[in-house]
């Protein structure tokens, strides 16, 4: 990775907390209840990938129809984020896989 796409990342994420910014109140706090979620247990690719733009993609859609960030989502926030991930490979995946090879190698 160059300096350019250092740059360039830093760019996009700005850009990325603009738009999170300009969300009304109770947007940008569950906005940010999901993203503490998915970077403890969400896809290894999260800051790579679409999910995150998506999210705040699919909230700006929301506040245009009128509706509350709960009416969108549900109460339960963190099955809303399980199902986003569900066939995603997670950090949580690797901590088992970890754990497993260990045990594995300290049987023999």
């Amino acid at each position: 990775m160059g300096i350019q796409d250092i740059i360039e990342g830093k760019k996009q994420w700005r850009a990325h907390v603009a738009r999170v910014k300009a969300l009304p109140s109770d947007y940008q706090v569950v906005y940010k209840e999901i993203q503490k979620y998915l970077f403890k247990v969400g896809p290894i690719d999260l800051t790579d990938g679409p999910l995150l733009p998506g999210i705040v993609d699919f909230f700006e859609e929301g506040v245009a129809a009128g509706k509350g960030v709960l009416e969108l989502l549900g109460d339960d926030v963190a099955a809303f984020c399980d199902g986003l991930i569900g066939d995603s490979r997670t950090y949580a995946d690797l901590y088992q896989e970890s754990i497993s090879g260990r045990s594995g190698t300290a049987e023999k």
